[in-house]
């Protein structure tokens, strides 16, 4: 229960702001069909975060525990300070959609997550739980929260939410995870 939680509490407060949040909004805008938006964003996030837990997996398994705990330290410590500085979204110019709302969804989602911040959180959150099915399905939980709420209330809650607070509240999440890794090193 500690992989699930952890992933989602750590995906979903990380995507806030974050720029796959910032196009769940502007597909959500263009396509007008939430539903079909979310449920592209399922599939690419399914994809994408599992793809990033097997990797995270199997570096755990290969790569000493003291090592690991001291290369996540890093990571999350790193993940921190990637937090602190707000995402944009480039616009592609208003060229219309070659494949419709689902098809155009799931592939922007998954090109947009690969090598961002939540695909290599999930990545190390998977080395250090060594539970990628746990972590896939925190991650994704977390990421259909986050993003759900910019597909269905974008709008309405742009104006009522800071988001430099809530980008604090994420780096804090990321630096106590890596205070706790380092101490794993540390300790080991």
């Amino acid at each position: 229960m500690e992989a699930i939680v952890g992933s989602f509490v750590l995906v979903a407060a990380s995507e806030m702001g974050d720029k796959t949040q910032l196009l769940a909004f502007s597909l959500a805008s263009r396509f007008r069909k939430p539903w079909v938006v979310l449920g592209g964003i399922f599939v690419a996030t399914v994809a994408n975060h599992a793809l990033a837990s097997s990797v995270g997996t199997w570096v755990s398994v290969h790569v000493p525990a003291r090592v690991m705990a001291l290369v996540l330290a890093v990571l999350f410590l790193g993940f921190g300070l990637w937090t602190l500085k707000p995402d944009t979204l480039d616009e592609d110019g208003g060229k219309p959609p070659r494949f419709g709302a689902f098809l155009t969804t799931v592939a922007l989602f998954f090109m947009a997550e690969m090598g961002d911040k939540t695909q290599l959180a999930t990545m190390a959150v998977a080395a250090r739980y060594q539970a990628p099915v746990l972590v896939t399905l925190g991650t994704t939980a977390g990421m259909l929260v986050s993003d759900g709420l910019a597909v269905f209330l974008g709008d309405r809650l742009s104006g009522r939410v800071n988001m430099k607070y809530v980008r604090w509240v994420t780096a804090a999440l990321f630096f106590l995870f890596g205070l706790v890794s380092l101490w794993t090193a540390w300790r080991g």
